[in-house]
């Protein structure tokens, strides 16, 4: 009776012990897996120690970059195909697929590597959900129960409790989600329901295999368009379909005719609009449908990189890099999605006024004069914030706190650095100048911490991410902001994918100037732009923007408007839509066409024909010579190398590479290339044995005068004597010679000899070596 509650004891203790490892190990797990999913979260590298087979590790997500709205809400449409795609070679995997119409836009899609790979989904395109219409969580068996009831109810044998052996054609079977749940008779299938996908394959000949198909689950495809069956009351019905259902459906365009069909498959549905194929940022594009395909590519690629609004609270955020556009202006020339996606509060450009003229050979391959006066009065300025964010509490060594403070001797009133040690906000900071101070709480030293670069920064934001148990500063987020202000070599680009650079700012006094109004254009581009890249809709928009401004109205430039039917009867009055804005023109006095008489600003003289001219929306793109330059005289090398090393942030050179080098061999200039490739990169002179060839052997040979070279004389150094080498494997000075090469060959005679490999220079003077004792 005594030992029962020792072992009572014991086990108990054991139970203990037990869950105490159970909760260690499930706290492990947790945390490894927690880890995984931060991982997974932050650099988008999916860590699996189970090793699985994935197809791609890296890139799993992505960062939404705030550069511009166009780039930010682009993150949440796109859908990626993977990096593993890219490596084949293959192009099937690219092409844009039948059932991907109206799903994925055929224009937004990047040229290059990722070409056909990273696509974005269309303006109504929508994700399916676990959510229904009012917020509430979907119960799926509930929806897939009440399914099985009307499908059992419009004809369709339950699948249990008895098997169907019958096939096509008399019989098909019904998927629901993947899974067979019945059959039904071929001849029961007339109307499907509309709140969810039904993919009806008829029998056919070498096609997919029939049946009803059934899709519930979220996370699918499904886009509106409008159902011919119309209501008792009359009013249309928009119905949401899937890829899958869409191939075996008969969908017509609104334009009126019937798509080449016969009549035993009239149409059974129509498309909203012929705009709904193409993504948000595409249909952003005026008279997208009068343009180059691949220009409207382009400028759905440069639409992300423009600077202008990148958020409406950019006074209190932090971001990494951001860019401001300061004077934005809203588009004259617009389509209907501008308007419906609120764009007016995130602009991205400026109404410029584009005169098409070959002018002072200033404009020739895509460059383009500005206008200097109106760069001076505002046009395309912008600033760029960079943001440094800086954490005491994760550099700290020895654990010995930091926190940011001011030395209390300093007196200097004029300093950038407040009493807090941070930087005042509105001070302008050059290069190297201190902007921060770091005290460190055991030794009371204080570190000044000095701005790197190379052009000068104004403190526009400071921001306080956390204090220690103390209440001292340790962690906080510095906002610089720098002027970027239009200057030869940026970027700009029009809507239409007509990109180019800068090439001179010109001053006013010399622009041309218009008979008629004496307006000067703010930006000349050349007419050779135009008839290879066939970008007719900027010609159009320059034509319609001159009609709006002058009659105080927006132009509506939504693609495809005059090919929309209603009723049989096209809704454009027009044959054409020049035919619309030449009478809006010639009732201000303007030509019919959008040309004007202009004078030359450098002679006063008429120019000899009427130049194009009018208002483009032009933006500028994140591509600025000032983020881009690169220069070096002298600096670091590479040790191992002795050459220069690379790079624009360490202050390194440009590669000059292997068609560099044939270019120059093609022009004869073998000078010049001796001069880059030896005298400016990794010149060495190196001490070779005439006698056995060799390039490691010479050693210095140290007399009395050398070891004392470095006494001092009356206080001044003693002049160094000239080294003496002789060869260690011929144990003579007699053959040394100093030959001029590149100090990476005298590295790889390095190599070779680790390798047990000779390197013999073969000297123009090389002497024979003298005989041994031993052949003799």
């Amino acid at each position: 009776m005594c030992i029962s509650p020792i072992l009572e004891g014991r086990e108990s203790g054991c139970e203990c012990r037990r869950a105490l490892e159970i909760r260690k190990f499930l706290s492990k797990y947790t945390t490894s897996v927690g880890r995984a999913i931060e991982t997974l979260i932050k650099v988008g590298r999916a860590n699996s120690q189970s090793m699985l087979d994935l197809p791609q590790r890296e890139g799993m997500t992505i960062q939404a970059e705030r550069l511009n709205f166009h780039r930010y809400i682009s993150h949440f449409r796109s859908v990626h195909r993977g990096s593993s795609f890219a490596k084949m070679r293959t192009t099937t995997v690219r092409k844009l697929l039948p059932e991907s119409w109206g799903f994925l836009c055929p224009v937004h899609t990047p040229d290059g590597e990722p070409c056909g790979l990273l696509n974005h989904m269309t303006s109504i395109c929508r994700i399916s959900s676990c959510y229904n219409s009012e917020g509430a969580i979907k119960d799926f068996q509930k929806i897939k129960d009440k399914l099985l009831v009307e499908l059992v109810r419009g004809g369709m044998i339950p699948l249990l409790p008895k098997m169907e052996h019958t096939g096509p054609p008399e019989v098909l079977h019904v998927h629901l989600d993947g899974c067979i749940v019945g059959s039904i008779a071929s001849a029961k299938i007339e109307e499907t329901p509309e709140d969810l996908e039904v993919g009806y394959v008829p029998l056919s000949l070498g096609g997919a295999y029939p049946g009803l198909y059934l899709f519930t689950s979220p996370a699918r495809f499904v886009r509106p368009v409008k159902n011919l069956v119309s209501l008792p009351d009359g009013e249309t019905r928009i119905e949401l379909i899937g890829p899958f259902e869409q191939a075996f459906m008969e969908i017509r365009c609104p334009d009126g005719g019937d798509g080449g069909r016969k009549k035993e498959f009239p149409a059974t549905h129509e498309e909203i609009h012929p705009t709904a194929i193409l993504s948000v940022v595409a249909n952003l594009t005026p008279w997208s449908d009068h343009n180059q395909s691949p220009r409207n590519m382009y400028q759905c690629q440069m639409a992300k990189q423009t600077m202008g609004f990148c958020g409406q609270a950019l006074k209190y955020r932090t971001d990494v890099k951001a860019f401001h556009l300061q004077t934005p202006q809203s588009p004259i020339v617009r389509t209907a999605t501008y308007k419906k996606y609120h764009m007016d509060e995130f602009p991205s450009g400026t109404n410029a006024i584009v005169a098409v003229l070959s002018y002072t050979g200033y404009d020739m391959e895509d460059a383009m004069i500005l206008n200097k006066s109106a760069v001076d009065r505002g046009m395309f300025r912008g600033d760029i914030f960079q943001t440094e964010c800086i954490d005491l509490s994760a550099k700290r060594t020895e654990n010995v706190p930091e926190i940011f403070a001011k030395s209390p001797l300093s007196r200097d009133t004029d300093n950038v650095i407040d009493s807090d040690g941070l930087p005042r906000v509105g001070e302008t900071v050059v290069p190297y100048e201190q902007y921060y101070s770091i005290y460190n709480t055991l030794t009371g030293a204080i570190r000044p911490v000095r701005l790197k670069g190379t052009e000068p920064a104004a403190i526009d934001y400071v921001a306080l991410n956390g204090t220690n148990s103390k209440g001292s500063l340790q962690k906080v987020n510095i906002r610089l902001r720098r002027k970027r202000n239009p200057i030869i070599g940026d970027k700009f680009s029009s809507r239409h994918g007509q990109k180019g650079v800068c090439s001179q700012l010109w001053p006013d006094i010399d622009m041309p100037f218009s008979a008629n109004t004496g307006m000067r254009p703010d930006l000349i581009i050349n007419p050779h732009a135009f008839p290879s890249r066939m970008t007719i809709a900027m010609l159009i928009e320059s034509i319609a923007a001159k009609a709006g401004s002058v009659h105080g109205k927006f132009i509506d430039a939504t693609p495809f408007a005059s090919s929309v039917k209603e009723d049989g009867e096209n809704r454009c009055k027009y044959d054409s839509i020049v035919d619309e804005l030449g009478p809006m023109l010639a009732s201000y006095g303007f030509n019919h066409h959008g040309t004007e008489v202009l004078y030359s600003g450098l002679f006063g003289t008429e120019l000899q024909f009427e130049i194009f001219i009018g208002p483009v929306y032009y933006q500028r793109l994140r591509h600025m010579v000032s983020d881009k330059f690169q220069v070096r005289t002298t600096g670091r090398i590479d040790q191992v190398t002795k050459q220069p090393i690379g790079g624009r942030k360490h202050g390194g050179g440009i590669r000059f590479g292997e068609m560099e080098r044939d270019a120059l061999l093609a022009h004869g200039a073998s000078y010049l290339l001796h001069d880059r490739l030896h005298t400016c990169s990794d010149y060495h002179v190196a001490d070779v044995c005439s006698l056995c060839g060799s390039l490691l052997s010479a050693t210095v040979i140290k007399s009395d005068t050398q070891k004392k070279s470095k006494r001092h004389l009356l206080g001044v150094n003693t002049v160094r004597p000239a080294k003496n080498f002789t060869c260690q494997a011929c144990q003579t000075n007699k053959g040394m010679e100093t030959v001029a090469m590149p100090y990476v060959f005298r590295y790889l005679a390095a190599e070779l000899a680790a390798m047990n490999i000779k390197l013999d220079l073969r000297l123009s003077n090389r002497r024979e070596a003298p005989p041994s004792n031993e052949s003799c």
